[in-house]
């Protein structure tokens, strides 16, 4: 069983993700009310306010957020859920706007089986291509 707080982190992470290029799309806006009903958590009270756009993430929040859900030692499980729910979320309205592109570009740099954290922008697009692929085939 998941973790409560653990899954309302990650929504919060999705909801600062769909902010980060300054406006939440309609089809972010779609995927995060589904992921959220699918965790019963959207009428929660911490996240409704975000989830329903009266409160606007900024970058920074989102970049905590994301920091508080790994943590110092990011088990490969725990990043590989958040790049692909937070690719899934950014590819959702088929557009990938360069503040969408920094955020997977510093999660790649958190990649716990990256031995020297350092990362090139063709392996972050060959990363996100495939984890996008992965999320249409589910889709179909």
């Amino acid at each position: 069983m998941v973790d409560k707080s653990s899954v309302k982190l990650l929504l919060k992470i999705l909801i600062g993700a769909a902010w980060i290029d300054g406006k939440v799309q309609p089809e972010e806006r779609q995927y995060l009310q589904k992921v959220a009903k699918e965790h019963d958590i959207a009428e929660d009270a911490e996240i409704k306010p975000l989830l329903y756009e009266l409160v606007a993430v900024q970058p920074e929040e989102c970049y905590n957020w994301v920091q508080e859900y790994l943590g110092a030692n990011p088990s490969q499980e725990n990043y590989q859920q958040l790049l692909e729910a937070i690719s899934g979320l950014i590819y959702s309205d088929g557009i990938v706007e360069t503040e969408e592109a920094n955020l997977l570009n510093r999660l790649q740099l958190l990649d716990p089986a990256s031995a020297s954290h350092k990362s090139s922008p063709s392996a972050v697009l060959g990363a996100i291509q495939k984890l996008y692929r992965k999320w249409i085939e589910q889709k179909l």
